[in-house]
């Protein structure tokens, strides 16, 4: 085990190098919300499946334009969901939706006509050919490539998906994770009064929460005290669980009670680094465990497990999915900022449109990894690399969202 303070990008590597792509599994698309498609999707029809109209009116041919003040004989009514009917030469009335009889190629609305009787229509307006028509396939064409592999699947694709008769769909497994508090201060009940010196689970929630966000599956969350053999029975209970990845918080620094580092060697896991050129998460740990089941170690402060996952957990995740790794955005910054050198650093940011109606990016105070309020007021991450300690107004800096299957889109002029 290799006790360097690794770069970012060299502890990134080993953990995409130690992870490996998820098996696929076909789900009916009202339960794909969110996930992953493995494949992309040929649409097996046209759509919409035949030439329908517009709107309510007549349905008629001719040759070219058929002029205002013709009268034609009404043959028949075709209503939605009616089908098929061969036309003659006069006109049919029709409905919103309904297939055009064949040989009509045009639709005049019901409100640019006027009954002569009962079986008869004049036209009050010219009408071209395929006027008011939604032709078959003019949304989406036979054997098209309608969805992409890689698409994070949103209500809408389920819309396409069920207009084109798809029952299921391809995607990634969800990884399966458990989530492992350590501290004999933490109280998981939010009922239960703090004894002196006791503080309430904030990490535990958190990572709950946002992991199905990340597309993984939690199979198992547990507390447990600062004591190695707990631990270890936890570490246990959550392979039990069938957990692929085990993400735990606390105990991984190097006070008395950090015993994560010491707990993971007795049960043969391999740790592949142990801190990183970070702020905030610096004492971060990345190991695996016997079955290729991976581990991520993170502090014990709040703002740390979220970089943590933002920044490592997260890429693993990608992989997994078979998505690129992501390319952030480059966006100006709205005020100078300093930092200490040699640490990259993952800043609780907010994206806006400034008063000239460009987007930019917000450093918001509190950056304290204890600080949780400037993250539930976050929008974004901003990222600062090692090798830079100050920044000017208008400066570029990469910008991530809270979350690598979302961006948020700034809500708010600045003031």
């Amino acid at each position: 085990m290799s006790q360097a303070t690794l770069a970012y990008a060299d502890a990134l590597r080993i953990v995409l190098a130690a992870s490996s792509k998820a098996p696929v599994e076909n789900v009916p698309i009202s339960a794909c919300i969110g996930r992953i498609l493995a494949a992309p999707v040929i649409s097996a029809a046209d759509l919409p499946p035949f030439d329908n109209s517009a709107m309510d009116g007549f349905a008629l041919r001719g040759h070219s334009i058929v002029p205002a003040g013709t009268e034609l004989d009404i043959e028949g009514e075709q209503a939605a969901g009616d089908g098929v009917a061969q036309a003659r030469n006069g006109a049919w009335e029709i409905m919103t939706g309904a297939r055009l009889p064949d040989g009509l190629d045009r639709v005049i609305p019901v409100e640019q006509t006027e009954r002569v009787s009962s079986t008869r229509v004049r036209l009050l307006a010219n009408v071209e050919a395929g006027q008011n028509v939604r032709t078959a396939g003019s949304d989406v064409s036979f054997d098209e490539n309608v969805l992409a592999s890689g698409t994070v699947l949103q209500p809408q694709h389920v819309m396409l998906l069920a207009a084109l008769g798809v029952p299921s769909v391809p995607v990634a497994e969800r990884p399966r994770v458990a989530v492992l508090c350590t501290g004999r201060e933490l109280v998981d009940d939010a009922t239960q009064a703090l004894a002196p010196g006791q503080i309430r689970n904030s990490n535990g929630p958190f990572l709950a929460a946002r992991l199905p966000l990340a597309g993984a599956q939690v199979v198992h969350v547990e507390t447990v005290g600062d004591d190695a053999a707990a631990f270890e029975a936890a570490l246990r209970r959550a392979l039990d669980a069938g957990a692929k990845i085990i993400i735990t918080s606390g105990a991984v620094s190097m006070g008395r009670y950090d015993f994560v580092p010491q707990a993971l060697e007795r049960i043969g896991a391999q740790t592949l680094f142990h801190k990183v050129a970070i702020r905030p998460g610096k004492p971060l740990l990345f190991a695996k465990l016997p079955g290729d089941v991976l581990l991520f170690g993170l502090p014990g402060n709040p703002i740390a497990v979220a970089v943590g996952l933002r920044f490592f957990v997260e890429p693993a995740l990608r992989l997994m999915f078979g998505l690129p790794q992501e390319t952030p955005l480059r966006v100006p910054l709205s005020k100078p900022y300093s930092k200490k050198p040699r640490l990259r650093f993952h800043l609780k940011s907010r994206l806006h449109i400034d008063t000239q109606g460009r987007l930019a990016v917000e450093v918001l105070d509190g950056q304290e990894s204890y600080r949780i309020r400037p993250l539930s007021e976050a929008n974004a991450w901003a990222v600062v690399p090692a090798d830079v300690d100050a920044l000017l107004a208008g400066a570029l800096v990469d910008v991530h969202g809270l979350g690598h299957l979302e961006f948020p889109l700034p809500c708010e002029d600045a003031a």
